[in-house]
């Protein structure tokens, strides 16, 4: 641009022109952040207090960002069909966080996850190499995908750790409510006490639920059944069935209760070598992607440098 089409651009372009852009664009901008703000506030005007769910508080993951997780939840429960609830219903159950969390919390996690990830890999794209193309947009979408499923694979996770617990507790427990069997009580007042001075963990509180099932009214075989089915454990689901017959049939739950001990202590025995026993094939992998290559590296070091010297 020269100096006489500068001088016309400056005689044509007036300051009041400038003051009413910049007015303008600074009115924009402002109900902008002012429709931003309100949509926010109704995005998350309907979230109900944490806890809400039942007596138990979520995990500390949900709970420093549960006023966003349920109102996700407000808005993503429609889309939750009936069989996928029930599925995430009986994991939940099966993970102990019935009382704290629904089906349509995970939902919500789900969905939170999946668009925080590609929103982050969008940004980074786009200040690094501009708009995604066609790889890059696969790349985020699969991103996207793990997303999705990492609040599945966490739940699963939360039940394989919770029933591994609860294996490894429930030898002791029977234990207990053997000697407290021999000295007299009866099946209810020997989980009782097993409970009040066992070692705290989900066996304990579900042995509790099924102390309190018990209290309102339920029958026992049918609190005990309902425990298998929570649990969802082999084990578990054998030791209350023993215990159903013996109790139905009047046998010394004594007797039964000890060698159900044996029982689980030989097989929690047999658990720990067979996790023994697949260490080494666990370690295959790391060690041919990791520590060989290094290895390799190292030895090859001195060689190379040796190579180099005798070829100058």
């Amino acid at each position: 641009m020269n100096f006489d089409e500068a001088s016309a651009l400056r005689t044509f372009v007036s300051p009041d022109t400038f003051n009413v852009a910049a007015l303008g664009a600074a009115l924009a901008a402002g109900v902008s952040v002012t429709l931003l703000v309100w949509l926010a506030y109704r995005f998350v005007a309907d979230t109900p207090p944490a806890g809400a769910r039942g007596r138990d508080q979520p995990p500390p993951a949900f709970r420093a960002t549960w006023w966003l997780i349920a109102a996700a939840a407000h808005y993503t429960a429609p889309t939750l069909s009936w069989r996928y609830r029930r599925a995430l219903d009986k994991r939940l159950i099966a993970a102990g966080l019935d009382q704290a969390l629904a089906a349509k919390h995970i939902l919500a996690a789900q969905w939170l996850i999946a668009i925080a990830v590609a929103g982050l890999l969008t940004l980074l794209h786009g200040v690094t190499a501009g708009t995604p193309g066609l790889t890059g947009a696969l790349m985020i979408a699969a991103a996207s995908g793990l997303g999705w499923i990492w609040p599945r694979l966490w739940l699963r996770e939360c039940i394989a750790l919770r029933q591994r617990a609860l294996l490894r507790a429930l030898p002791f427990m029977l234990d207990m409510t053997t000697l407290c069997v021999e000295a007299g009580l009866n099946l209810s007042g020997a989980l009782q006490q097993a409970v009040r001075k066992g070692p705290p963990g989900p066996l304990r509180d579900e042995l509790q639920r099924v102390l309190g099932d018990i209290r309102t009214g339920v029958p026992r075989a049918q609190a005990l059944r309902d425990f298998a089915t929570r649990v969802n454990a082999s084990a578990v689901t054998a030791l209350v069935g023993t215990l159903i017959q013996a109790d139905t049939l009047g046998m010394n739950l004594a007797q039964i209760l000890r060698a159900q001990a044996d029982q689980q202590r030989s097989d929690r025995f047999l658990r720990a070598e067979k996790l023994a026993m697949e260490a080494p094939v666990k370690m295959l992998f790391p060690l041919i992607a990791f520590i060989f290559p290094c290895t390799f590296v190292v030895i090859a070091f001195p060689i190379g440098i040796k190579l180099l010297e005798l070829s100058q």
